[in-house]
């Protein structure tokens, strides 16, 4: 069958009972919504989905990306207006005034041990106990801790009242999801994942491969001139160089009466190696220029959190010249 035909057919047959079809790209460092509306001209269509979400103490802004990360104040550090939502939250986790996002983010920086960071990388690590609260890692005793799952369940909990928020007749557990995760997830990480899914509300929902899901948006891109863009191609190699993992998925490609037909014919070995690496790498530059000195695992925490921001702000568009990091 071919992917574009599956694809279609698939919108299709959802028409009936699901008003949007929804897909989450559940990302080690960023989560990103996407979505088509299924009753609208031209269903194939695919709109972003601006996720609300705390950008400062207080002040909630409508952002493209949801970081992936939650932040476990410390008591007193904020106060109840500084993390009050448009909806009423219940953290997962049972964590008291954990906060979310970007603000999430930004006070992650500045406080070593309190970060919950790279849940998913987490997901995958079969030497410890997913299920445990272990998360953030080294953090301090009397910090509130919580598991691997419970925090990828706090993060699609967040997606989930978010939608509701601005689609209340159209509730996102109505609605048909996919949730994207590595292609060199073992049996055991999707499981953990569907089960922190169906945490957050989402008892219906579909898994499909990150390397899969690239290809379908290549092929969605290149939809007009599909074949002329393949020419002679057998083969095609699609690398996945995500936040926590680098996903290599082998499709081949045959020829078709209308259009080639392509199947997944290899998936790579699971590599831990992707932009939390660069951000660990650069850290560990910071720490080696402190005469000496060795940081404790929340301080490293701290500076890889403020590695990550440095190195994001530097790769934007409209980048500084520089970007300065305080230990």
């Amino acid at each position: 069958m071919l992917v574009r035909r599956r694809i279609e057919d698939r919108i299709i047959a959802r028409q009936s009972t699901s008003r949007y079809l929804v897909g989450i790209d559940l990302g080690t460092t960023h989560t990103v919504v996407a979505f088509a509306d299924l009753k609208a001209a031209g269903a194939t269509a695919i709109r972003l989905f601006s996720v609300e979400q705390l950008i400062a103490p207080g002040a909630v802004a409508a952002r493209p990306l949801l970081p992936s990360v939650r932040y476990h104040p410390t008591a007193g550090e904020l106060a109840a207006a500084d993390v009050r939502l448009p909806w009423d939250f219940i953290d997962p986790g049972a964590v008291s005034d954990s906060v979310l996002g970007e603000l999430a983010r930004e006070r992650g920086s500045r406080a070593p041990g309190r970060l919950v960071a790279s849940a998913k990388s987490w997901m995958s690590h079969a030497g410890v106990d997913r299920m445990a609260p272990i998360l953030p890692w080294g953090a301090a005793e009397g910090v509130a801790r919580v598991s691997p799952v419970m925090a990828t369940a706090s993060y699609l909990a967040h997606l989930v009242a978010a939608w509701n928020h601005r689609f209340p007749d159209h509730p996102l557990e109505r609605q048909d999801v996919v949730l994207t995760v590595p292609a060199s997830f073992d049996e055991g990480a999707r499981v953990l994942t569907v089960g922190a899914a169906r945490l957050a509300g989402l008892s219906e929902m579909r898994l499909l491969e990150e390397p899969q899901a690239a290809c379908y948006d290549w092929l969605h891109r290149h939809r007009a001139d599909l074949a002329a863009d393949l020419g002679d191609a057998r083969l095609l190699l699609v690398c996945d160089v995500g936040g926590g993992t680098t996903d290599l998925t082998l499709i081949q490609v045959e020829p078709g009466e209308v259009e080639p037909r392509l199947t997944r014919i290899g998936v790579g070995e699971h590599l831990m190696l992707g932009g939390d690496n660069m951000d660990l790498t650069l850290a560990r530059t910071v720490e080696a220029r402190l005469n000496g000195a060795r940081l404790n695992a929340g301080e490293l925490s701290q500076l890889l959190q403020q590695c990550r921001n440095a190195k994001e702000r530097l790769l934007a568009t409209d980048a500084p010249e520089r970007a300065t990091v305080t230990v």
